[in-house]
């Protein structure tokens, strides 16, 4: 069994839990609650307890905590897989989302994920899951609305026609 890694020195549990009692993120406060517990001489098992993590995390705190202080005790972003779309792409994507698809030339009336999928695989040449295709119109500030389809032989004035209107409310006098 390998000896405990050796904590730094300069702060001890008190500073901890002030420091912890000021944090405004819980999980930060209970590392550096974890953290004063092996200051106060408390086995690491136990201090992982205080956290709610197992020793072998707690170790990887030590460590960050040892490299960095108490402000490295945060959880750090994730940047996640780079888009295979730039910037460009997705300016035009979005153009084509607002014209919304031509009947002739797409053959539909209204743009589908699957849709959208097969446009930005013939036009860029990326493929995408349609999962994807739904975070890439949610980054690009689209909601999903699903409108009702106009027929494109839909002639407006039988439309109004149709249409039944209930006569103007008269004021009270």
């Amino acid at each position: 069994m390998s000896a405990a890694i050796q904590i730094r020195t300069d702060y001890d549990a008190s500073q901890l839990r002030r420091l912890a009692k000021r944090s405004r993120c819980s999980r930060q406060s209970r590392r550096l609650l974890s953290l004063a517990a092996i200051y106060d001489g408390m086995s690491r098992a136990d201090a992982a307890r205080v956290g709610g993590m197992d020793r072998q995390t707690l170790r990887d705190w030590v460590h960050r905590f040892n490299d960095e202080g108490p402000d490295s005790l945060f959880d750090r972003p994730e940047n996640g897989s780079v888009r295979r779309l730039s910037a460009e792409q997705l300016e035009e994507l979005a153009s084509i989302v607002e014209t919304g698809p031509d009947p002739d030339r797409d053959g539909i009336v209204r743009w589908r994920r699957v849709d959208l999928k097969r446009v930005i695989e013939k036009r860029f040449g990326v493929v995408y899951g349609e999962r994807y295709v739904s975070q890439i119109l949610h980054d690009l500030g689209f909601s999903h609305m699903s409108a009702r389809p106009r027929h494109p032989g839909q002639d407006a004035g039988v439309i109004r026609a149709f249409k039944k209107t209930s006569p103007a409310r008269s004021e009270r006098t």
